[in-house]
């Protein structure tokens, strides 16, 4: 039935066209994905490899810059970054201009835990959704991004 839910097949044939439904059940999708091959295996939540990923593509960042990237609280930032510094993944420096900010790198085991992830769970991906095309795969990465770029500052 195309017009019905992936699992548990109830009707959604109103909701079919909201891409917001249509990105949650997606996301269920690639959360197992994440969650056997990066949650489980590096006991790491989507957010916190997020942070690690980002820090560790942009050494010297600030909390302040990822949290407004993530469009989350400062608080919310600090007890996430403050759980990879206690497990030596990333840590924190002074900045040399203003006392009040801090400087953010990944430690050789962070940055070796990002690389590693990354690539099992571009793997992972690969194969749980073989049944997308190359094409189709690069389609939905670049409409999802721009959804994202959407989002305004």
């Amino acid at each position: 039935m195309p017009d019905s839910t992936p699992a548990g097949r109830l009707a959604e044939a109103k909701l079919y066209g909201v891409i917001g439904y249509q990105l949650a059940q997606a996301s269920i999708a690639t959360f197992r994905v994440f969650k056997a091959q990066v949650g489980d295996v590096f006991d790491l939540r989507p957010v916190e490899y997020t942070i690690l990923t980002l820090v560790n593509e942009n050494p010297g960042g600030s909390p302040a810059r990822l949290a407004q990237a993530l469009e989350v609280t400062a608080p919310n930032i600090t007890m996430w970054i403050d759980r990879l510094v206690k497990r030596g993944l990333v840590q924190r420096s002074p900045s040399t201009t203003d006392r009040r900010s801090q400087h953010l790198q990944v430690t050789a085991e962070g940055a070796r835990i990002a690389a590693v992830a990354t690539q099992l769970l571009l793997d992972g991906e690969r194969a749980a959704f073989d049944h997308l095309s190359v094409g189709e795969r690069s389609i939905l990465i670049e409409l999802l991004h721009k959804v994202a770029r959407r989002r305004r500052s």
